[in-house]
């Protein structure tokens, strides 16, 4: 395919499903502009979705003493949504997928927010040696798919705990307009347990014994049965991520870790250098045309950005000693690792036709108000 950047983003060719109109805007502008009305609300109806969120996750717990469980790792959406929760009398639990990848900086981020709003955390430790087999086993898949293991994980955690605990609401930190942008081929399985297993099933050696997953099922009995819902709270409120930061560092103390979702050793090594030294992918696109959509950032800005390299070369040869230690691999296995033939999803067996009907019918729900993701 010949070479072609968006003329209003910065996103191109390194995503290979990109397509333009007559004027050069890319699908993911056009969808942006599409789904904003739906997905982002501003001004007086904002106001009222957001008050009205604020009355069902206070009235609507069941039992015990929380009003609805959030996902925290350390970073800027995580936190602030435990703020906002906080500043408008919301009592949730805090959950923490510890996948022994945290960064120092993470950790002291957590703690110092939860202490300084007065929330409970439960942290799930991961057992390290089937996790290590498992993200080695996508590694050795050679796909773009490395977080993974992870996203999957934690989504299946929320549901697992939310459920557990009869916890009706699950509140995100995904927001549409800084987070609108999404490519299959740059990663794929954050639903789709079958493909997850495959790969595990290939290249693996130890047995998913305690690893938490789940399937359509599960999804289904969860939303359908259990009625817990899983609410995106930033899209009722406005989201510049300075500002928030801002916010974040002059009343809890935050500190900034470098990038986004950096707050993980192995999310940096492997946006800031397996991505783009081996798959071509620069993730760092994606990210920065959404702020430009989102009027945070102009192009200009962005284009400059992405002259610098995406990771310190300081950072990078530590970040890489590390995951060497970890994963008990030597330099050469890793070189062998990154100069293998690369591959996607669609090389192993998954069910992509039925995630992306299921996307669907959550889209129609969403439009109809019936499902507040």
């Amino acid at each position: 395919m010949e070479y072609k950047i968006c003329s209003r983003c910065v996103m191109d060719t390194s995503d290979p499903d990109i397509h333009f109109d007559s004027k050069g805007v890319c699908n993911h502008c056009l969808r942006y502009d599409a789904e904003y009305p739906i997905r982002v609300f501003k001004g007086d109806i904002a106001e009222h979705k957001f008050k009205e969120l604020i009355t069902k996750l206070t009235k609507g717990k069941k039992e015990g003493k929380y009003d609805c469980i959030i996902g925290v790792s350390g970073g800027v959406d995580s936190t602030y949504v435990a703020y906002l929760l906080k500043q408008h009398g919301v009592n949730p639990l805090a959950i923490h997928f510890d996948n022994g990848w945290n960064s120092e900086l993470a950790v002291s981020n957590i703690e110092k927010t939860l202490d300084k709003l007065g929330i409970d955390l439960f942290t799930y430790v991961i057992d390290w040696t089937e996790f290590k087999d498992l993200q080695m086993s996508f590694l050795k898949a050679s796909t773009p798919d490395g977080e993974i293991p992870t996203d999957h994980a934690i989504n299946a955690l929320l549901f697992k705990e939310a459920s557990k605990r009869n916890i009706k609401y699950i509140v995100s930190g995904m927001n549409f307009a800084t987070e609108s942008i999404s490519v299959p081929s740059w990663a794929y399985g954050h639903s789709d347990w079958k493909y997850v297993k495959a790969v595990h099933k290939i290249f693996g050696t130890k047995k998913l014994k305690t690893y938490p997953h789940f399937n359509f099922l599960n999804l289904f009995y969860w939303t359908f049965i259990k009625r817990i819902q899983s609410v995106s709270i930033l899209n009722y409120v406005e989201y510049n991520k300075d500002k928030v930061r801002d916010v974040l560092e002059n009343e809890l103390g935050w500190i900034y870790y470098g990038g986004k979702h950096y707050e993980s050793v192995y999310t940096r090594f492997y946006q800031g250098y397996i991505l783009p030294n081996k798959f071509g992918i620069d993730k760092r696109k994606a990210h920065l045309s959404d702020l430009i959509n989102a009027n945070q950032i102009n192009r200009e800005e962005a284009l400059l950005e992405l002259k610098k390299e995406p990771l310190d070369k300081e950072i990078c040869e530590r970040d890489i000693v590390f995951l060497l230690k970890k994963f008990n691999i030597t330099r050469e296995e890793f070189e062998k690792i990154m100069n293998a033939p690369v591959k996607n999803f669609k090389d192993y067996p998954n069910k992509y036709s039925k995630v992306q009907k299921l996307k669907k019918i959550v889209n129609f729900l969403r439009n109809k108000g019936m499902y507040s993701k």
